[in-house]
């Protein structure tokens, strides 16, 4: 695939995963959560170039700094993102300024590698940038699926006298807090 496409899909990637986790969704843990990152993750080692022969130290040095870092910002962000358990037991996850706030200094230190990159003389490849989506991706989901099994097993619920008949749902809807302090709040309301 060439540089072009890579950032391309790179960039629909992040959008479409950043847009969803965004939003409160119902989480499961028992699905494939390892499949995109696994998908990308071939994506990346598919593509030719990805360490640069002429500075192959330099390079793979780099190559793993972009991976620890993605790996990173997968768990900050897994760790930042708000978790609860509705009364019917199913699991709710969203991720918020926080989560932002991780992904913000991630993209700083990568930025910040790709200029120590562009000062060694090495040349680099979108395929990295690639490796470390799909490790950022692969860390937050692990985690999360870790952080919600532990959620059900705990059974942290909203208690009966502070539940929100269903016909009302859709407007006020009342939710555990996210770090399990047992201290329901309403959610946000969200915007179109």
């Amino acid at each position: 695939m060439s540089g072009l496409a890579n950032a391309l899909v790179i960039v629909v990637v992040a959008a479409l995963v950043i847009s969803r986790q965004c939003r409160a969704r119902r989480f499961d843990a028992d699905r494939r959560w390892w499949l995109l990152p696994a998908i990308l993750a071939v994506v990346a080692l598919r593509g030719p170039g990805m360490l640069d022969v002429r500075h192959r130290t330099e390079s793979v040095a780099l190559l793993a700094a972009e991976v620890a870092v993605g790996l990173a910002v997968g768990v900050g962000w897994a760790w930042t993102t708000r978790t609860w358990v509705e009364a019917d037991g199913t699991i709710w996850t969203r991720s918020g300024r926080a989560g932002a706030a991780v992904w913000i200094a991630g993209i700083a230190v990568r930025g910040g590698l790709f200029g120590l990159g562009v000062l060694l003389g090495v040349r680099q490849n979108s395929s990295a940038v690639t490796l470390a989506l799909a490790g950022t991706l692969l860390a937050r989901s692990a985690v999360l699926a870790l952080r919600t099994r532990a959620l059900a097993k705990s059974d942290l619920r909203v208690p009966s006298a502070l539940r929100v008949p269903s016909a009302l749902r859709a407007t006020a809807d009342v939710r555990t807090a996210a770090y399990r302090d047992g201290m329901p709040r309403p959610a946000w309301k969200e915007r179109v």
